[in-house]
């Protein structure tokens, strides 16, 4: 089994599969959110200076901070495991379907009705766009890494988890852009083609080409070597995004301050798209006679997000002080404590999932 498939197993302990700033990630974006805000008000010359450290659009201590964030996620992906996708072509189907067909619409939808309709009294009109815009942003952008945890907590198929991630990160080379560009276009949001491109090639093709180079450097000196280097890497990379967050939040800190029910209102679409997109890759999978070891991370793929890419471009398209930035911040936030109840409820409902026999007579992927 490839390096980076081995760390996929089984376990079902939430404190055997995640490591403390993984299990705590709500904790800490909270006290980002306190330290961030806090700082903001204390030093605000200091993170204005910072945000006019731009080249081309792109702000080159937080662009910095994302590489250190993405490229050690990136790194455990294996694209030869694009080879097992015919295995299980019913689960990539659904996950393919789901991704790129479903979740990016259904959230600018969601976005279009809950901020621009229902809640657009209780939030500030200039910004509007921005939160849609964000959004958008956060959905467009398939999970990558916190996905082997979630699969991990499901017993689901490790082999099957990691071509599924292989095979959004090469669709997302080529669709992230398009589709972004096309709802931003129907949601009547100004398209920045030339930033956004950047923000492609900067976010996604660059970091997926170096760190596959960087990869396959590690594995010519052996298994051990690449385990070492992945394991040292985990906390630079959470940490990384702590950084970023704290940088959000102290240009974030007076709108936050003006408005609190900002962050829980931009929760609503995403904690709805969450469970419609779940639920909808279980059911389908089911449906089309899928084990439930290839149903879990099916649907809990769909359910997650690219969170660190969804902050970048975010910030690269729109700036650090803009309701889109917030709006993708609001996903890490809510991101750990959602997808464990989605980890739960899936497991829990095993014996519905297999109650007809279907699924129990399909051979098992060791």
């Amino acid at each position: 089994m490839p390096a980076a498939s081995r760390g996929v197993g089984v376990s079902r302990s939430s404190s055997a599969a995640m490591n403390v700033f993984e299990r705590h990630l709500t904790l800490w974006v909270a006290l980002c959110i306190v330290v961030g805000v806090g700082m903001g008000q204390l030093a605000p010359d200091v993170f204005q200076a910072i945000g006019r450290l731009e080249l081309a659009q792109v702000n080159l201590p937080v662009g910095l901070l994302i590489w250190v964030m993405i490229v050690p996620m990136l790194l455990k992906i294996d694209f030869a495991a694009l080879g097992q996708v015919k295995q299980h072509w019913r689960g990539i189907g659904v996950t393919l379907f789901i991704n790129w067909a479903i979740k990016p619409f259904s959230m600018a939808l969601l976005a279009w009705f809950f901020v621009r309709h229902v809640f657009a009294a209780w939030l500030p009109a200039d910004q509007l766009d921005s939160y849609v815009a964000g959004l958008i942003l956060l959905a467009a952008a398939p999970c990558t890494a916190m996905v082997f945890v979630w699969s991990r907590l499901t017993g689901g198929d490790p082999v099957f988890t990691l071509s599924q991630v292989a095979l959004n990160n090469t669709i997302m080379m080529f669709a992230f852009a398009p589709i972004v560009g096309l709802l931003l276009g129907l949601s009547s949001i100004t398209v920045p083609w030339d930033t956004l491109l950047v923000s492609v090639g900067l976010y996604i093709v660059i970091p997926v080409i170096a760190s596959q180079l960087w990869r396959r450097a590690l594995l010519r000196r052996g298994g051990g070597a690449f385990d070492r280097v992945t394991a040292r890497l985990g906390p630079l990379s959470m940490g990384a995004l702590l950084l970023t967050l704290v940088l959000l939040f102290a240009f974030q800190g007076r709108a936050l301050m003006q408005q609190p029910l900002v962050i829980v209102i931009l929760a609503v679409p995403i904690l709805i798209q969450v469970f419609f997109n779940s639920g909808l890759a279980y059911w389908l999978n089911r449906r089309l006679g899928e084990k439930h070891s290839i149903a879990c991370p099916s649907a809990l793929i769909g359910a997650s997000n690219f969170f660190e890419l969804a902050v970048a471009a975010a910030i690269s398209l729109f700036g650090f002080h803009s309701g889109a930035a917030l709006a993708t911040v609001v996903g890490v936030l809510i991101e750990v404590p959602v997808m464990l109840l989605v980890v739960r409820i899936v497991n829990r409902s095993r014996g519905w999932y297999e109650r007809d026999g279907r699924h129990n007579q399909m051979p098992r992927t060791s």
